[in-house]
Protein backbone atom coordinates (compact mmCIF):
# COMPACT_ATOMS: atom_id res chain seq x y z
CA UNK A 1 0.00 0.00 0.00
CA UNK A 2 1.47 3.14 -0.95
CA UNK A 3 1.79 6.39 0.85
CA UNK A 4 -1.38 7.95 -0.63
CA UNK A 5 -3.40 5.35 -0.33
CA UNK A 6 -2.65 4.76 3.46
CA UNK A 7 -3.35 8.44 3.90
CA UNK A 8 -6.69 8.23 2.05
CA UNK A 9 -7.68 5.41 4.24
CA UNK A 10 -7.05 7.11 7.21
CA UNK A 11 -8.90 9.75 5.96
CA UNK A 12 -11.80 7.75 5.21
CA UNK A 13 -11.52 6.09 8.62
CA UNK A 14 -11.83 9.56 10.11
CA UNK A 15 -14.65 10.21 8.45
CA UNK A 16 -16.47 7.05 9.84
CA UNK A 17 -15.82 8.12 13.17
CA UNK A 18 -16.73 11.50 12.54
CA UNK A 19 -20.02 10.33 11.20
CA UNK A 20 -20.85 7.72 13.80
CA UNK A 21 -19.98 10.65 16.52
CA UNK A 22 -22.72 13.16 15.29
CA UNK A 23 -25.04 10.19 15.11
CA UNK A 24 -24.49 9.12 18.69
CA UNK A 25 -24.47 12.46 20.27
CA UNK A 26 -27.88 13.74 18.07
CA UNK A 27 -29.31 9.99 19.15
CA UNK A 28 -27.76 10.39 22.89
CA UNK A 29 -29.55 14.07 22.36
CA UNK A 30 -33.12 13.37 21.12
CA UNK A 31 -33.26 9.79 23.98
CA UNK A 32 -32.42 12.33 26.52
CA UNK A 33 -34.67 14.89 25.66
CA UNK A 34 -37.41 12.94 25.29
CA UNK A 35 -37.21 10.89 28.23
CA UNK A 36 -36.30 13.71 30.76
CA UNK A 37 -36.43 12.14 34.23
CA UNK A 38 -36.35 8.46 33.19
CA UNK A 39 -33.14 7.48 35.13
CA UNK A 40 -31.11 5.16 32.71
CA UNK A 41 -28.82 3.07 35.18
CA UNK A 42 -29.48 3.77 39.04
CA UNK A 43 -28.31 1.11 41.60
CA UNK A 44 -26.51 1.33 45.46
CA UNK A 45 -26.61 5.04 44.88
CA UNK A 46 -25.04 5.48 41.43
CA UNK A 47 -26.36 7.24 38.39
CA UNK A 48 -23.95 5.82 35.56
CA UNK A 49 -24.46 8.52 33.46
CA UNK A 50 -24.49 7.04 29.57
CA UNK A 51 -20.66 9.15 28.77
CA UNK A 52 -19.53 6.10 30.90
CA UNK A 53 -20.72 3.70 28.28
CA UNK A 54 -19.14 6.47 25.79
CA UNK A 55 -15.59 6.12 27.92
CA UNK A 56 -16.06 1.90 27.46
CA UNK A 57 -16.69 2.26 23.70
CA UNK A 58 -13.67 4.29 23.53
CA UNK A 59 -11.46 1.87 25.15
CA UNK A 60 -12.84 -0.54 22.88
CA UNK A 61 -12.72 1.11 19.47
CA UNK A 62 -9.06 2.32 20.68
CA UNK A 63 -7.70 -0.96 21.10
CA UNK A 64 -9.02 -3.10 18.34
CA UNK A 65 -7.82 0.50 16.04
CA UNK A 66 -4.22 -0.28 17.43
CA UNK A 67 -4.06 -4.26 17.90
CA UNK A 68 -5.58 -5.45 14.69
CA UNK A 69 -4.74 -4.34 10.92
CA UNK A 70 -7.20 -5.39 8.95
CA UNK A 71 -9.69 -3.23 6.69
CA UNK A 72 -13.15 -4.20 8.59
CA UNK A 73 -11.96 -4.14 12.03
CA UNK A 74 -10.50 -0.80 11.13
CA UNK A 75 -13.82 0.78 10.38
CA UNK A 76 -15.39 -0.85 12.94
CA UNK A 77 -13.34 0.37 15.33
CA UNK A 78 -13.68 3.84 14.13
CA UNK A 79 -17.54 3.64 14.28
CA UNK A 80 -17.32 2.55 18.09
CA UNK A 81 -14.61 4.86 18.85
CA UNK A 82 -17.05 7.91 17.79
CA UNK A 83 -19.76 6.40 18.96
CA UNK A 84 -18.15 6.57 22.31
CA UNK A 85 -17.00 9.83 21.50
CA UNK A 86 -20.32 11.00 20.79
CA UNK A 87 -21.67 9.87 24.18
CA UNK A 88 -18.85 11.60 25.85
CA UNK A 89 -19.69 14.94 23.66
CA UNK A 90 -23.38 14.29 24.88
CA UNK A 91 -22.53 15.26 28.51
CA UNK A 92 -19.68 17.33 28.31
CA UNK A 93 -22.16 20.30 29.81
CA UNK A 94 -23.02 17.63 32.72
CA UNK A 95 -19.15 16.99 33.35
CA UNK A 96 -17.97 20.45 32.65
CA UNK A 97 -20.86 22.36 34.93
CA UNK A 98 -22.88 19.80 36.56
CA UNK A 99 -25.85 21.28 33.89
CA UNK A 100 -26.42 18.80 31.20
CA UNK A 101 -28.71 21.27 29.48
CA UNK A 102 -26.32 23.93 29.48
CA UNK A 103 -24.93 25.83 26.19
CA UNK A 104 -21.55 24.63 26.30
CA UNK A 105 -22.24 21.17 25.06
CA UNK A 106 -23.08 22.54 21.68
CA UNK A 107 -20.33 24.74 21.64
CA UNK A 108 -18.10 22.04 22.09
CA UNK A 109 -19.36 19.69 19.55
CA UNK A 110 -18.98 22.27 17.07
CA UNK A 111 -15.39 22.83 17.78
CA UNK A 112 -14.94 18.82 17.57
CA UNK A 113 -16.44 18.82 14.69
CA UNK A 114 -14.47 21.78 12.90
CA UNK A 115 -11.73 20.75 14.28
CA UNK A 116 -11.89 16.67 13.07
CA UNK A 117 -13.43 18.11 9.72
CA UNK A 118 -10.24 19.94 8.90
CA UNK A 119 -8.13 17.54 10.00
CA UNK A 120 -10.00 15.39 7.61
CA UNK A 121 -9.40 17.77 4.93
CA UNK A 122 -5.74 18.88 5.37
CA UNK A 123 -5.27 14.87 5.51
CA UNK A 124 -6.94 13.98 2.48
CA UNK A 125 -5.54 16.84 0.29
CA UNK A 126 -2.27 18.19 1.68
CA UNK A 127 -0.40 18.20 -1.97
CA UNK A 128 -3.13 20.49 -3.32
CA UNK A 129 -3.35 22.61 0.20
CA UNK A 130 0.41 23.19 0.13
CA UNK A 131 0.41 23.80 -3.41
CA UNK A 132 -2.25 26.53 -2.90
CA UNK A 133 -0.56 27.84 0.55
CA UNK A 134 2.60 28.47 -1.62
CA UNK A 135 0.74 30.15 -4.38
CA UNK A 136 -1.13 32.63 -1.65
CA UNK A 137 2.79 33.54 0.11
CA UNK A 138 3.90 34.60 -3.45
CA UNK A 139 1.37 36.59 -4.07
CA UNK A 140 0.65 40.24 -3.32
CA UNK A 141 -2.96 39.19 -1.49
CA UNK A 142 -0.83 37.47 1.16
CA UNK A 143 0.78 40.97 2.01
CA UNK A 144 -2.73 42.94 2.21
CA UNK A 145 -4.32 40.13 4.12
CA UNK A 146 -1.26 40.28 6.45
CA UNK A 147 -1.90 43.91 6.99
CA UNK A 148 -5.71 43.62 7.58
CA UNK A 149 -5.25 41.23 10.09
CA UNK A 150 -2.56 43.06 12.02
CA UNK A 151 -4.89 46.09 11.84
CA UNK A 152 -8.32 43.90 13.25
CA UNK A 153 -5.77 42.16 15.80
CA UNK A 154 -4.26 45.06 17.34
CA UNK A 155 -7.55 46.45 17.63
CA UNK A 156 -8.47 44.18 20.02
CA UNK A 157 -4.91 43.89 21.68
CA UNK A 158 -6.39 46.22 24.79
CA UNK A 159 -9.91 44.27 25.43
CA UNK A 160 -10.38 43.62 28.90
CA UNK A 161 -11.32 40.45 28.41
CA UNK A 162 -8.32 37.69 28.56
CA UNK A 163 -9.02 34.94 25.93
CA UNK A 164 -10.32 37.92 23.47
CA UNK A 165 -6.67 39.80 24.37
CA UNK A 166 -4.98 36.52 23.67
CA UNK A 167 -6.61 35.50 20.68
CA UNK A 168 -5.46 39.31 19.32
CA UNK A 169 -1.82 38.73 20.41
CA UNK A 170 -1.75 35.13 18.38
CA UNK A 171 -3.50 36.32 15.49
CA UNK A 172 -1.27 39.58 15.20
CA UNK A 173 1.55 37.03 15.37
CA UNK A 174 0.20 34.92 12.58
CA UNK A 175 -0.02 38.77 10.56
CA UNK A 176 3.70 39.61 11.03
CA UNK A 177 4.43 35.91 10.15
CA UNK A 178 2.47 36.42 7.11
CA UNK A 179 3.78 40.26 6.18
CA UNK A 180 7.35 39.25 7.35
CA UNK A 181 7.25 36.10 4.76
CA UNK A 182 5.78 37.68 1.96
CA UNK A 183 8.45 40.35 2.11
CA UNK A 184 11.35 37.57 2.48
CA UNK A 185 9.67 36.22 -0.56
CA UNK A 186 10.01 39.29 -2.69
CA UNK A 187 13.40 39.78 -1.61
CA UNK A 188 14.62 36.11 -2.71
CA UNK A 189 13.23 36.68 -5.76
CA UNK A 190 15.13 39.94 -6.56
CA UNK A 191 18.44 38.61 -6.18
Amino acid sequence: MTGEERQARRASLSLLALISFVASFVIARVFTALSRGIVVLRGGGFHIHHFWYGIILLAIGGWLGISYNEERINRLAAVIYGAGGGLIADEAGLLLSGNYWTGITYTLVVIILVFVSALILITRYSKAISAEIKGFTRSRVSFYFGIVLAAVSIAFLTARNFLVASISVATTIVACVIIIGYIAQRIRAKR
